[in-house]
């Protein structure tokens, strides 16, 4: 399994206006150049992303429905006392959750809220920049 496995919430899209998500398997860089194929009855395609700076919450243990959203809701806290307040991006999710860990580790697990940050380096979001608030 690659790590970190990226879950996206994307609010309304589901039946009935629900929730739905879709689920990002990194692919490390040496087989970038030529990917495996997947079976195409699983139906995944490939998807790239270009550099861009997000805002990252760590968290512990597993990532279940209940935690996710309280961790996503001090994320939103943060982000709105900090110099990055109105720049979230409007992009298909609401939020990700990258996990890093085997469902069978069951100690010292790590995870992650990510949300993207739009106009980032114009509000001082630089590669190497961590800020805590």
């Amino acid at each position: 399994m690659t790590a970190p496995v990226l879950t996206s919430i994307v609010p309304g899209a589901g039946p009935l206006h629900a929730s739905a998500y879709f689920v990002r398997l990194y692919l490390p860089l040496e087989f970038q150049a030529s990917p495996p194929l997947p079976l195409p009855e699983l139906n995944l395609k490939p998807d790239s992303w270009f550099s861009h700076c997000i805002a990252v919450r760590k968290f512990s243990g597993f990532a279940r429905d209940s935690n996710v959203v309280k961790e996503a809701e001090k994320l939103a806290i943060s982000l709105s006392k900090s110099p990055w307040a109105n720049s979230t991006s409007d992009s298909k999710s609401a939020y990700s959750i990258a996990q890093y860990n085997s469902p069978f580790r069951f100690l010292g697990r790590q995870n992650e809220v990510w949300v993207d940050i739009v106009g980032s380096e114009a509000n001082g979001c630089k590669s190497k920049l961590l800020a805590s608030y």
